[in-house]
């Protein structure tokens, strides 16, 4: 595979499985956030305003990773613009005709 194909796959692949992997993530660090926040509520009750406010804190960085992570993948996607269709075949053809190696 030349050096444009391989450009190719990894970008596909990076905006592909980016946004699902950040968006796992998030989630689950989410879960982990209102279990331990519910938790902290359960064992001290008096400080339940505290811990909500550290916990909505949290979940807001949180949530900005995935926003972050949605921003890559469109910009990968619009900004940095795929070839497709007959754009990629000219451009593999223009390498192997110049000898496109690695």
């Amino acid at each position: 595979m030349n050096a444009l194909g391989t450009y190719l796959a990894l970008l596909g692949l990076g905006a592909g499985f980016g946004l699902p992997i950040a968006c796992l993530g998030a989630a689950l660090a989410q879960g982990r956030v209102g279990a331990s926040a519910l938790d902290g509520i359960a064992r001290q009750p008096e400080a339940a305003s505290k811990i909500q406010v550290v916990m909505i804190i949290a979940l807001a960085l949180i949530e900005s990773l995935a926003i972050y992570a949605l921003l890559v993948a469109l910009i990968i996607l619009f900004v940095v613009k795929i070839p497709t269709g007959d754009a990629v075949m000219q451009a593999i053809q223009s390498m192997s005709a110049a000898g496109g190696a690695n």
